[in-house]
């Protein structure tokens, strides 16, 4: 069976080393690259299964590769950048990043991001029939059962769940869901969209106070949860 293929964009050699080492030994096949045009050029030529970017590259700002790789490459970016403002963040997401996670960070967190980001593109590329946790949903039929009990959802809290169902793991900002679900018209709405995510976590989590499945990202937006 051939590995998993992981596209590193960096330019510290530290980082490098330390992400080639934690890879390696988790069993992936890792290319180096140390600037943006050198990613560009070999996620073209290559197409890695999952690709690391750092935002603060020397020759192109890592927006901007993000933004060039996303008019092509379908599978998953996960920023890795000491930048850690909301503006940073959301700007990543918003121009195509599967996830984004802070410098320095813990392999171990590191490792399950990836994990979510692999699995979140095989699961939309395999079926419409999901399983989250104590959640099924059938997106063609627009059903979701919990604990063998079929849940009534409005239509709106559905297309809310699907969307984060079809990016399960994945940070999708404010404005993101906003125009997804309701158009590019209410993208300002960030009161609205918190009223819709309290009356979906009533009916998916245990305890809407302590959710599980629907994570806020403070100031970003949610993230849907099954495991990690």
């Amino acid at each position: 069976m051939n590995k998993t293929e992981v596209l590193v964009i960096d330019d510290e050699p530290q980082i490098q080393k330390l992400l080639q080492i934690t890879l390696e030994s988790n069993d992936y096949k890792v290319r180096l690259a140390s600037n943006g045009k050198e990613g560009i050029a070999l996620a073209a030529n290559h197409t890695p299964d999952l690709i690391l970017l750092d935002i603060g590259l020397p020759d192109i700002n890592g927006q901007e590769v993000l933004k060039t790789l996303r008019t092509w490459y379908t599978k998953g970016i996960v920023v890795l950048s000491v930048q850690n403002t909301e503006s940073a963040i959301v700007t990543a997401l918003d121009n195509g990043a599967t996830d984004y996670l802070t410098k320095p960070f813990r392999n171990a967190e590191l490792l399950a991001r990836i994990r979510v980001a692999l699995r979140n593109h095989q699961t939309v590329a395999i079926s419409s029939k999901l399983v989250l946790g104590e959640l099924q949903l059938d997106i063609a039929g627009r059903t979701v059962i919990k604990n063998g009990e079929l849940l009534k959802l409005t239509a709106t809290e559905f297309n809310l769940l699907a969307l984060f169902a079809k990016n399960e793991g994945r940070v999708l900002t404010h404005q993101y869901i906003l125009k997804e679900v309701w158009g590019v018209g209410y993208q300002s709405e960030t009161q609205y969209l918190r009223v819709f995510i309290g009356s979906l976590r009533k009916k998916i989590e245990a305890n809407p106070n302590q959710p599980k499945y629907l994570i806020t990202e403070s100031g970003v937006g949610y993230r849907l949860m099954a495991s990690l």
